[in-house]
């Protein structure tokens, strides 16, 4: 089954659908997004975007609240920190200095640092 999700003015994922696999090829029998894009748009209005169910592409499967980036090409997360940024190669929200080592440690959002788990 393909996934589509519908973006907004605002490119914010407003709804995620089902769409049968069969219903998106063309004549020569391959699978095309458009065509999925095309038909939903015209029986329910919207903009749709293909989605991969298991992040194969775009970065991650669109959950309603994401951010649809064009110029990523990437479903995007609402952003969970003022403090975290975001990683343009992951699509995710990282903090904005790089872990130390590779000891244990966890990001103290409130101070903005690193600290060394015991």
């Amino acid at each position: 089954m393909a996934h589509f999700a519908q973006i907004n003015e605002s490119n914010i994922v407003v709804n995620v659908v089902v769409f049968s696999n069969s219903d998106l090829k063309d004549n020569t029998g391959e699978e095309r997004e458009w065509i999925g894009s095309l038909a939903l748009s015209r029986f329910m209005g919207g903009t749709w975007i293909q989605t991969s169910y298991n992040g194969n592409f775009r970065k991650k499967y669109a959950a309603v609240g994401d951010t649809y980036d064009a110029e990523l090409d990437a479903f995007i997360s609402p952003k969970p920190s003022a403090n975290l940024v975001l990683d343009p190669y992951t699509c995710l929200w990282v903090p904005p200095i790089e872990q130390p080592d590779d000891r244990k440690w966890y990001w103290d959002d409130y101070n903005c640092t690193w600290v060394l788990s015991e």
